[in-house]
Parts: structure tokens; sequence; C-alpha cells
């Protein structure tokens, strides 16, 4: 019997990397593309290396979070990624599942770009949160104004001098109603507008420079946000 608040998120995609460093990505190098997941409880795990990855959460009443990738070699050190995201939510169905598979879309994007540009970098991450005034229909298009992003679309470029920031040079890598991606030389900057889905409008920020300082970077784009949104 089919569980009616069960859920299952599928992507394919090809990444510019062996499964062998696609593997490493979605292992040990979460921070330089997601987010930390060190302090994720112990799962169930099956790991073949380095074609097949399955992590499993369980907890009561049925409910589970299972993650699984599978990869192949592709021509070029490139490699096939089939992913797939199930479990059961618990309430809001509908609207977990759009913020969920959205969700998805860009981090699988962020895990190419990480790949392509920075891979193996040691990284210093932060994730910034904007103000409980962002949860508006506007909140993510006030950032994207302030950041002068209103139309750019990927391929575009962004120059700006952000009050308390400083300049921002970056190229948009991913652009939609609600996410963006700009990348520098030395980061990758997120921006989700997580406002969609009643939550505030945030920000991480991958830091590829070597010389990041987590506590100032949250401080300087925190007050932006704060600013921003409010």
């Amino acid at each position: 019997m089919t569980d009616d608040r069960s859920f299952e998120i599928i992507q394919d995609t090809e990444l510019p990397g062996t499964p062998e460093r696609v593997w490493e990505a979605v292992t040990a190098g979460t921070s330089a593309w997601m987010f930390p997941t060190e302090q994720w409880p112990a799962v169930k795990t099956v790991e073949e290396h380095p074609t097949r990855l399955v992590s499993r959460m369980d907890g009561p009443d049925g409910w589970f979070n299972q993650l699984e990738h599978v990869l192949a070699p592709l021509a070029g050190g490139r490699a096939s990624l089939h992913y797939v995201h199930s479990g059961i939510f618990a309430d809001n169905w509908d609207e977990q599942y759009d913020g969920a598979s959205r969700h998805t879309e860009f981090y699988l994007h962020t895990l190419g770009q990480y790949l392509q540009h920075f891979d193996g970098r040691a990284v210093v991450f932060t994730d910034i949160q904007g103000p409980a005034e962002s949860i508006t229909p506007d909140g993510f298009e006030r950032l994207r104004s302030a950041l002068g992003v209103d139309a750019a679309g990927p391929g575009g470029r962004v120059d700006v001098e952000l009050d308390g920031v400083g300049r921002l040079s970056a190229e948009v890598d991913f652009a939609n109603k609600h996410f963006l991606g700009l990348r520098t030389s030395d980061a990758l900057y997120r921006f989700f507008g997580r406002n969609a889905w009643g939550a505030p409008v945030g920000m991480t920020v991958h830091d590829f420079s070597g010389s990041a300082d987590t506590g100032a970077t949250a401080a300087v784009w925190g007050k932006f946000l704060a600013t921003v949104c409010a």
C-alpha cells in the first residue's frame, strides 16, 4: 500500500567530473556546494564506490528520508548522475514537494559549478538568513534588485557596489524567480527566495579564497540582507 504522504524527486544530469570526484563531493565535500552534512544523525548507507550511494534515515510512524546517487562515467572525464530523493512529508505536501524539488535543481547545478571551477579547493561555508520581514511576495525581488540582477540571466555579468559589503563582480550562473547563483573567481554566492514557501530569504557563501572569515562574512551580508529586505 502506498503512503499518500510519500514523495519521490528524480533528477538526471551530467557533471564535469569523474564518478570518483563526484563521489568525493557528495560525501566529504558538501560544504562546497550545498551545506555541511557532518551533523546529520547516523544513517543506513549502501556504498558501492564510485557508482552507487544510498543514505537513509528512518523515524516513527513509517517516516523516512532517503537519498540515492547513481553515477556512471562519460567521455571527457564527465559523469552522469541519477539522483533520487524519496521519503515522507508529514504535512503541507504540495508546498514541501515544490520547495524540495526546486532546491534540488539548484543544488545539483551548484555541484556542477563547484566541480568545474573549484574542485578540491578548501572551502569556508557561511549561511546567512534574512529578516522575518523578507517573508513577503516581493522579498526575493527586492534582493535581486539590490544586487542589480533584475533581468540578468545565466551568463550575464554583475558589477555592483553593495553597501557594507563592497564591490561584487561576478557572473550569473543560475537565475529564476526563486534562486540566484553568482560566481566570482574565488567564491560561489547562492541566494534563496524561500519567501515563496513561507520562510525568510537567505543566502550561502562558499568561499575558496583561502582567507575567508565566516564570522565577518555573516556580519556584512547579514546587515545587507536586513537592510534590503526590511
